[in-house]
């Protein structure tokens, strides 16, 4: 028994080839790839996306690429803004949310019926809801389209 090791195994031997001895693949290669060329973000030369072509990176000073899932830009947390405004959404819904007009502009058709009919049914009385519903979007940051992007200030 080795003085070394108090367990009494012996430590693998290097592999010939320069395989690792526990049986796992060697790292892939660090830093750029021969002959200069940077990968832009991906981690091996030739493993670009199909077609060999990389995304566009924005450049200083230039705008960003257009991106139609967020045609206003996002939100300081990544989230996409809305065509919608909230200011219209809430004023729409204070002055005619017995019909619910705020709703229906937001595209909440469902939450636009309900309010509707609960004000007919109620003989207008139930446009409270509405009026609530105004203010609570106007004061809310987290106010959102049918889409769930974040309505605009």
């Amino acid at each position: 028994m080795s003085d070394s090791n108090p367990y009494g195994q012996q430590p693998p031997q290097e592999q010939p080839g320069g395989a690792n001895p526990y049986g796992y693949p060697q790292q892939p290669p660090q830093g750029p790839p021969p002959g200069g060329q940077p990968t832009y973000g991906y981690p091996y030369p030739g493993s670009a996306p199909a077609g060999g072509a990389y995304p566009p990176q924005p450049q200083p000073g230039m705008p960003a690429p257009y991106d139609p899932m967020a045609p206003y830009g996002y939100d300081p947390y990544g989230r996409p803004y809305s065509d919608k405004s909230k200011m219209t959404a809430g004023l729409l819904n204070i002055f005619l949310g017995t019909f619910g007009v705020g709703r229906f502009y937001t595209g909440h058709t469902g939450l636009a019926v309900g309010q509707l009919l609960v004000g007919v049914l109620t003989c207008g009385i139930g446009g409270m809801w509405g009026f609530i519903d105004g203010i609570v979007m106007l004061a809310g940051s987290n106010t959102t389209d049918a889409q769930g992007r974040i309505l605009r200030s």
